[in-house]
């Protein structure tokens, strides 16, 4: 059974996924750098830093949200780096973010889903997902459409959250995601079910070993993963056949 935001609605993972963040635009930012107390941007420029020795020039971001991931890709020196998302919300606040940067001229924020990718086959260097996989309403279909529009040789990058197994991080990972978490998220963005529905997504993700075979069915080769901060975040990348 899927794990939904909001479990009194009858509208499907996908509606209510870009709901949510639609609900939390305004504060997501802020909250994301609270929770995480700011390791959120070394996790992304850790996983963007494995994609140096490939220097693709056109980058995909899914589920790209206010465009954290697509800026830090800039580091790659690309030509062009197009950012897709299903949250109109999340879109408005990373144009102004880009805006306000001037990076507006350098990526491109686009409404999109993972799922049905408005591109034609085999046309993106590599293809980069920042907690966003675990969103999908349907992974493998995700996963599989990301694999068409890269170019033979292409490469992914995913960054998502994992399950920390060893003593204590377990236990304090756990506690902090299941009480505290919850608790800062319905303060500082008045949504409740979008904080509650985070560990869930997380608990309820095929992380390390079943994430690699998930993308190994899809058509993926080359198929890696790499645990930070006692496995906190997990980077996994891919690659796709020539």
């Amino acid at each position: 059974m899927a794990v939904i935001p909001y479990k009194d609605q009858s509208s499907s993972k996908k509606e209510q996924v870009a709901q949510m963040f639609n609900n939390i635009s305004k504060r997501y930012d802020l909250l994301n750098h609270l929770l995480s107390a700011g390791i959120d941007i070394y996790w992304r420029k850790q996983a963007i830093k494995l994609l140096k020795p490939h220097q693709p020039k056109h980058i995909l971001d899914i589920a790209t949200g206010t465009a954290d991931f697509a800026i830090e890709a800039l580091a790659l020196n690309p030509e062009k780096v197009i950012g897709v998302d299903i949250s109109d919300g999340m879109l408005e606040m990373g144009r102004k973010k880009l805006k306000r940067r001037q990076l507006d001229d350098r990526i491109e924020l686009r409404l999109g889903d993972s799922e049905g990718l408005h591109f034609d086959d085999n046309i993106f260097d590599a293809a980069i997902v920042a907690f966003g996989v675990r969103n999908f309403e349907n992974l493998h279909s995700g996963l599989e459409d990301i694999c068409r529009v890269l170019k033979p040789g292409g490469r992914l990058v995913v960054l998502e959250f994992s399950k920390p197994t060893k003593f204590p991080m377990k236990q304090l990972y756990n506690f902090y995601f299941k009480n505290i978490l919850p608790l800062i998220g319905k303060f500082v963005s008045k949504d409740q079910s979008a904080y509650t529905y985070l560990p869930e997504s997380v608990q309820a993700f095929p992380d390390g070993q079943a994430f690699l075979q998930a993308l190994q069915k899809t058509g993926y080769t080359e198929t890696r993963c790499k645990a930070l901060t006692f496995g906190i975040s997990t980077i996994y990348t891919a690659k796709k056949d020539s």
